[in-house]
């Protein structure tokens, strides 16, 4: 609770003291009037000076001032009747205050579960200067610059780790509670707490490029574009209030009036005017007005605490609406990490093959090479080859330990005229021969990641009708992982204008106000997001072009986080629809009631801040996302 939440709390508290004293004690005449006039001005006095400042500056018809109208009508009433009871004009203002407290507290909880993310801004990087560490503003730290993070330190800018070995905490980007090793030669991303060892880092990015940078102007800016729930609520709220403020004005003077000059009968002008005040008061609109764009904001707020960033309550609502998903394949269902799956015909070790063949490409910066190397899992001793000959969309040829050694595809087989086996295994296929015998092949393909399965199972519990991959790939690659993964409808070797017109179809298919989403992670899948009713970029891995295109970013690249952000948004607009019926059914039902005599000020009260506290409440359960 903060000191403006507290400060209330404590007007609060004493504004229920008093009336409590002045209900139980016998005070009477002008000393009750003071006591019951300072209570009032203690709990009401910021919404009376709100009230003032809003007919100074044109603003009139607002919750602010229908209390204030309210409350001033119900003292004014005990003044002129001499009644002495002021409770009730007491009692509206502070159950208003009371709902108000709930409501900022609320709004508090949901903006600290965003802002959160805030901490992840770094203040400082360390730059060695003269054999010292100096900390510089991270803007001025060019791009290749070496950078020190000591243990507990935020890292400031993307990199590369050149030297040292640490565990880091990514759960303020991710949303994943367990830290992971980061070693020597491995891409780390700013907003990463560093916990233990000291890591020099090589910048890849300018501060201002990095990811913590683009995280923030995301969580600066998803506040700004709001739903059409929320519009309609704002056109509405400036519609209905004063059509209720002239309507309250009409039921003060009206009936009276003509039981006075049509019928002869007295005009019981206190009685009237009583019924217009409590109309004001459930004519209030502060529990849509209120817990509409909260419930947006805690959606939101759930949605980063789980590692998915919104760029807007709009798009939390199309993201309820989605019932197609389309993925990228590499990068987004699989890891885009090349690494041997498979070693066939093999009359040798499997190591030993890989030893030869990572040996024979040591001197190659080809994808293929690397992914030898990393299965090989050793640095290749060079002395051990010579006679390198890359055959350029074939392979290579090497001699190795004496070795001859041949690694290629079918065509380098077929040109050194050595017999081979064909592999029907799905993949890049490197076949070896040692000293012109074949020695069998060895299978390189792309790794699905773990999630994928799941992810789209869980997508189709979800509700979702259709699941698609697009992919450049070849076809019998994309129909293998489709069908692992259980993806409805796959289309290989498209180009990025392809996977344009691929959506553009999709969404012609579409009906009603079912939308469409897009999950990708590359440069070449920008188009296609923005194109998408929805764009899903990945955050931790995906270019800065997918993600600026995208209007959903997971910042663990975890396939999962998909199905996990549907079900919090159709949680939201689920409460914001419960919201609005409730409000809209309680406020319509009392106001009859007060038109009619039915109701009192008691029914008043409970039909404004009751009802906007329950809204509140409601709208506070879309921050968890289950």
């Amino acid at each position: 609770m903060n000191k403006k939440q507290k400060m209330v709390l404590v007007r609060i508290i004493i504004t229920a003291v008093l009336l409590v004293a002045l209900n139980l004690l016998p005070i009477e005449g002008i000393a009750a009037m003071a006591l019951y006039l300072a209570a009032y001005l203690i709990i009401g006095y910021d919404i009376l000076r709100k009230a003032g400042k809003g007919i100074i500056n044109g603003r009139v018809f607002d919750e602010n001032f229908l209390m204030a109208v309210a409350t001033i009508g119900a003292v004014a009433l005990a003044i002129i009747e001499k009644s002495g009871d002021f409770n009730e004009a007491v009692f509206v203002m502070l159950f208003y205050q009371i709902g108000e407290l709930f409501q900022s507290y609320a709004v508090g909880k949901s903006r600290r579960s965003i802002t959160a993310l805030m901490d992840i801004r770094p203040d400082y990087a360390n730059i060695e200067v003269d054999g010292k560490l100096e900390q510089v503003d991270p803007d001025e730290v060019e791009t290749g610059s070496v950078i020190v993070v000591q243990p507990g330190e935020k890292v400031p800018i993307d990199g590369v780790v050149i030297e040292g070995s640490s565990t880091i905490n990514t759960s303020a980007l991710t949303g994943e509670s367990l830290p992971r090793d980061i070693a020597a030669g491995e891409e780390i991303i700013s907003g990463c707490i560093n916990m233990t060892g000291v890591l020099r880092i090589r910048t890849t990015k300018a501060f201002g490029e990095s990811t913590v940078s683009k995280i923030l102007e995301l969580v600066e800016n998803s506040g700004s574009r709001k739903s059409r729930s929320e519009q309609f609520i704002s056109r509405f709220a400036r519609v209905y209030t004063p059509i209720v403020c002239y309507s309250a004005l009409a039921l003060a003077i009206l009936p009276p009036l003509i039981r006075f000059v049509f019928l002869d009968l007295g005009g019981d002008w206190a009685s009237w005017i009583y019924r217009a005040l409590a109309f004001l008061i459930v004519s209030c609109p502060c529990a849509l007005v209120i817990s509409i764009p909260l419930s947006f904001f805690a959606g939101l707020g759930g949605a980063s605490r789980e590692g998915v960033l919104v760029k807007g309550s709009n798009f939390l609502e199309a993201l309820a609406q989605t019932k197609t998903i389309v993925f990228d394949k590499t990068g987004t269902l699989t890891q885009g990490v090349f690494e041997v799956s498979g070693i066939h015909h093999c009359p040798i070790e499997n190591k030993k093959l890989i030893e030869y063949a990572a040996l024979a490409e040591c001197a190659s910066s080809h994808p293929i090479s690397k992914s030898l190397q990393r299965a090989y899992g050793a640095e290749p001793d060079r002395s051990r080859v010579s006679d390198i000959e890359e055959i350029s969309g074939n392979g290579v040829t090497a001699t190795v330990d004496g070795h001859r050694i041949a690694a290629g595809n079918d065509r380098l087989m077929a040109q050194l005229g050595i017999e081979h086996t064909p592999c029907r295994s799905v993949g890049t296929i490197v076949h070896v021969a040692i000293d012109g015998k074949y020695s069998g092949h060895i299978v390189i393909s792309d790794v699905v990641k773990p999630t994928s399965k799941q992810a789209i199972t869980e997508l189709k519990k979800a509700g979702i009708e259709k699941t698609v991959m697009l992919t450049g790939d070849a076809k019998s690659v994309a129909d293998k992982v489709a069908a692992d993964l259980g993806v409805d409808e796959v289309h290989s070797q498209l180009l990025p204008a392809d996977k344009v017109n691929e959506v553009e179809r999709l969404l012609c298919e579409n009906t009603g106000k079912a939308k469409l989403a897009f999950v990708g992670d590359g440069i070449n899948d920008a188009p296609v997001l923005s194109r998408a009713d929805i764009g899903i970029a990945m955050g931790a891995m995906g270019s800065d072009a997918a993600i600026e295109a995208a209007d959903v970013v997971l910042m663990d690249d975890d396939p999962m986080k998909i199905s996990k952000a549907i079900r919090i948004s159709r949680k939201c607009i689920r409460i914001v629809y419960e919201n609005i019926v409730f409000a809209l059914g309680v406020k319509f039902a009392c106001l009859l009631l007060v038109a009619l005599g039915a109701a009192d000020m008691g029914a008043a009260i409970f039909a404004d801040v009751g009802v906007m506290v329950i809204a509140v409440l409601n709208a506070m359960r879309a921050l968890r996302a289950s």
